[in-house]
């Protein structure tokens, strides 16, 4: 699917192209085919269960009667979608209002065939009126009617680019943001962070386990009074809540984004249902370690939201109850066995506990999001910094080649064995099945949050950091966003 663009930049330049898909995701190749300007692009499917030289057979006289066949009035069709930009959608009572919002649609996937919600996640919504609309814009200096660009130059862009929604290329004023700002339960003084979290242009993912998050960092999270502590990434904060929402909103309401049709997430992701956005706890970082706003190259007094997208799994290390705490404090208990340190007081290294499970199923980069205590004892074993960390991380990660040619993505991201080994400067074939491979392109993929309470755990979520690189999984990574910018 990532080749799309291009070929309907072929079919536009009269050279033709057919497209093999899978019959599961022909919605998918409908969407972004009108998307990018080629509404009748020729295209067939593959069988996800036929061997391939059977499915191969079977394909090769529909695609070339696809590439000769002449192209009908109809498909010579071109012209990409525009999304009806009208301001007020509805006029009417309260009661009809809700139950507008309400109104499903019916995708007709051949593994749905239900209805999904249409203009919202599936929750009981804010209805946005005019007046609340209003309130809300109070939050920003920025005029209603200006059209979201970027305040940064970053990964979608220059600075003053205009801000593109995924996965239908849409842009949006900053009253259409805070219209979904509303609706998802937000203050007026939650906005600049909404506002940051748009210029993300708040990307869906494809076909696998694609998880968005968001976490602020610097002053405001004082000042909105955010849930840094127990239960940060949990219900129940009327600020971290609401704001986490508005992701899933705008990529309703703004990206177009639909199940079955171009958000194929194969069983989606708990992180998506209502939103996830929490806050880095800045006092409890370690002296020496960044906050996420310097991390990023802002200031200390800079506030910033972290727009991530995990493209692998969220799983989390929280140890039997004392166990973290025997280890440390006296090298006891069966964490301290495997570390080899029983009986000797710690700190002891608690990240060796992880690594065995870490890449076992997947490559890339993580974000740790680690409670004080656990980043402390780091501190106090010599990661002074956070890139003390990271390098670790990188340098622990490595396997042999022998075993890395038995994972999934390395197929692709190798160019099929037939490319240039990043860190040797070699062909993967001239590699001996004894060099140590990295599971990550820099050690700085990685990305570590300090936050929540003072119960050992660490959530581990793939993905990390964004990385500009040719491999799909580097660029799915975090990236901040500057609050202060629209304040």
């Amino acid at each position: 699917m990532g080749q799309l663009p291009y070929l309907c930049d072929l079919e536009a330049a009269g050279i033709p192209t057919m497209l093999v898909d899978y019959a599961d995701q022909d919605l998918m190749v409908k969407s972004n085919a009108l998307k990018f300007g080629v509404p009748g692009l020729r295209f067939v499917s593959a069988s996800r269960t036929l061997p391939g030289p059977e499915d191969a057979a079977r394909l090769i006289q529909p695609v070339m009667d696809g590439l000769t066949r002449p192209l009908t009035d109809k498909e010579k069709e071109s012209g990409t979608y525009r999304p009806n930009n009208q301001r007020i959608i509805f006029e009417g009572t309260m009661e009809d209002a809700e139950a507008f919002f309400a109104q499903t649609q019916i995708v007709k996937h051949p593994m749905m065939n239900c209805p999904i919600a249409l203009y919202t996640d599936g929750l009981p919504v804010v209805l946005p009126t005019e007046e609340r609309v209003e309130k809300m814009l109070k939050g920003t200096s920025h005029k209603p009617d200006e059209i979201l660009t970027l305040q940064k130059d970053g990964r979608q862009g220059k600075k003053g680019s205009e801000v593109v929604f995924l996965p239908k290329l849409r842009i949006a004023s900053v009253e259409r943001i805070a219209a979904n700002a509303v609706m998802a339960g937000c203050k007026p003084e939650h906005l600049p962070v909404v506002l940051a979290i748009a210029e993300s242009g708040v990307g869906v993912g494809t076909t696998v386990f694609f998880s968005q998050w968001a976490c602020v960092s610097g002053p405001i999270v004082k000042e909105l009074g955010m849930n840094a502590g127990v239960g940060t990434i949990g219900p129940g904060s009327p600020v971290n809540s609401p704001i986490g929402r508005t992701y899933q909103l705008m990529a309703i309401n703004i990206g177009g984004a639909v199940p079955g049709i171009n958000r194929m997430n194969s069983v989606g992701s708990p992180f998506n249902v209502g939103g996830v956005c929490f806050a880095e706890y800045a006092e409890g970082l370690p002296p020496g370690w960044k906050g996420l706003n310097e991390e990023y190259g802002y200031r200390k007094d800079e506030s910033v939201v972290l727009a991530g997208q995990a493209t692998g799994g969220i799983f989390g290390a929280q140890f039997s109850p004392g166990g973290y705490r025997s280890l440390q404090r006296s090298g006891h208990g069966g964490m301290a066995r495997r570390a080899d340190v029983k009986g000797t007081p710690g700190p002891h290294n608690w990240l060796d506990y992880l690594i065995p499970s870490l890449w076992s199923g997947r490559e890339g980069g993580f974000v740790f999001v680690m409670v004080p205590e656990m980043a402390k004892h780091l501190y106090d074993l010599g990661f002074k910094t956070k890139d003390d960390v990271y390098n670790y991380l990188y340098e622990k990660s490595k396997v042999p080649l022998s075993e890395y040619r038995n994972r999934s993505w390395p197929d692709e991201s190798t160019n099929g064995w037939l490319g240039i080994e990043g860190t040797s400067g070699k062909h993967w074939k001239e590699l001996p099945d004894d060099y140590m491979v990295p599971m990550m392109s820099t050690p700085s993929q990685n990305c570590i949050v300090v936050t929540g309470s003072e119960e050992e755990v660490c959530l581990q979520i793939g993905g990390g950091r964004y990385i500009p690189s040719p491999h799909e999984l580097d660029r799915w990574g975090a990236t901040a966003y500057s609050i202060d910018a629209w304040r």
